[in-house]
């Protein structure tokens, strides 16, 4: 009952809680420094990697000069452990005086001067997960005015320590004061993977108005089963998230860990191919310094970031599950055209996987351009009936990009986008 009552509050407050701050009209790209960098605090010991100024300067430099930028990789995001224990006499958040000798304004600086964004942490609760000072309902709007000030550009706000009945005002809150310091600062919240990501205990219409984007599942770790466990939460559970998702307000299945140590080649690609389809933020969590160039490609592919920044901004869903164990995933895109990503969750060999467009419900008499996204290459041309064959590595993806040639009818994903989120159901589901 108090949980409805919250939401019946939350929707009777919308006019004045809606973010409406007109950003992240495509999902967020940048980097963040949680999961390859954790808490580490120990700069004596690990200068080189600690939560520091310099770390951030350095990668900074990193998305402004190795191509990164040019292509959409614009914020740089310090996560937990950049403040100091405690607050300030007045009452602020401050920057750990040893890590941050400059402070988080010279950072955004630094940060501005080469055409990036800079982005922070905060935690809604009496404390952040990693043990430093929280943001309690009180503080909210003097928070939101620090970060202004300080001069940045999106607000990761956790929700550690704070119950369900602070997160429903203080979420809301945070929304509204961000608003209010007239600076455009991106909203993350976590607030739905503090209440199990689905309903009735999170309300996607009111996540939607509040935040631009949103944590809704676990964190991600450096392996392979993370990345499996976060997608299948997702595509089991895409009736009620995918509607959620559009220009303005992401699904964030969390960080890109290709470039670190967990996923092999094909897993990497998997990964990239993954969540782009389904129009995930693109926050990579490696070391820029000195990633391979392999991971660097994936990382940089044009068309696939193309794909992912489709202005549409319709979330993909997983349209086959084969008992081979080969899945079919489709987006579609503006123009008519589709994103469609073969995926193997097998571990023997690679498999030949047949079909034709047909099957997967494009439209009839329709012929498609194709183009492979990994290759780069306009690979065949495709008519609607024709069977074809895709070889998918284990734990590898195939993805393509189809352009429409000819188009006799309107093709079912064309109606789709006039009505994002209204009894989409593709019957292979």
């Amino acid at each position: 009952v108090i949980l409805s009552g919250l939401a019946l509050a939350l929707a009777l407050a919308l006019p004045s809680v809606a973010l409406e701050n007109g950003l992240a009209r495509t999902p967020p790209m940048g980097w963040m420094s949680w999961e390859r960098f954790r808490c580490n605090v120990d700069c004596q010991a690990d200068p080189r990697n600690c939560i520091s100024e310099q770390l951030f300067f350095e990668m900074a430099d990193r998305l402004a000069e190795d191509g990164w930028r040019e292509l959409g990789y614009e914020y740089i995001n310090i996560d937990d452990c950049w403040s100091a224990k405690q607050r300030d006499a007045a009452g602020q958040l401050v920057p750990d005086s040893k890590r941050f000798p400059s402070g988080i304004k010279a950072l955004a600086d630094y940060v501005h001067a080469r055409g990036l964004k800079l982005g922070i942490y905060g935690d809604l609760g009496i404390f952040t997960c990693g043990g430093y000072p929280g943001t309690m309902l009180e503080q909210v709007k003097q928070d939101a005015q620090t970060f202004a000030a300080w001069g940045v550009d999106m607000l990761k706000l956790d929700g550690c320590y704070s119950s369900a009945e602070e997160q429903a005002k203080g979420y809301p809150e945070m929304a509204k004061a961000l608003n209010a310091t007239g600076r455009p600062i991106v909203y993350s919240c976590s607030w739905p993977a503090y209440q199990g990501g689905l309903p009735p205990k999170v309300n996607y219409t009111i996540l939607a108005e509040i935040c631009n984007l949103w944590r809704n599942y676990d964190d991600i770790q450096d392996s392979w089963d993370s990345v499996l466990s976060i997608m299948d939460w997702f595509f089991t559970n895409q009736d009620v998230l995918q509607p959620a998702a559009g220009p303005g307000h992401w699904n964030d299945p969390d960080m890109l860990i290709i470039g670190n140590f967990g996923l092999s080649y094909e897993q990497s690609r998997s990964q990239m191919a993954l969540w782009t389809v389904m129009a995930a933020p693109l926050l990579m969590s490696t070391d820029l310094r000195t990633i391979t160039p392999s991971a660097k490609e994936i990382l940089q592919n044009r068309l696939m970031i193309q794909i992912n920044q489709d202005p549409l901004g319709i979330q993909g869903r997983r349209i086959v599950k084969e008992k081979s164990h080969i899945e079919v995933f489709l987006r579609p895109l503006s123009q008519a055209a589709s994103a469609l990503v073969f995926f193997s969750r097998r571990t023997d060999m690679p498999f030949r996987y047949t079909t034709s467009l047909a099957k997967l419900h494009f439209p009839e008499d329709a012929v498609y351009e194709v183009q492979d996204v990994y290759i780069g290459k306009i690979i065949r041309v495709l008519k609607t009936a024709d069977n074809f064959s895709v070889i998918i590595n284990p734990s590898g993806v195939v993805m393509w990009y189809l352009r429409p040639m000819a188009l006799l009818v309107q093709p079912w994903h064309v109606v789709r986008q006039q009505a994002p989120g209204k009894g989409f159901h593709p019957a292979l589901l």
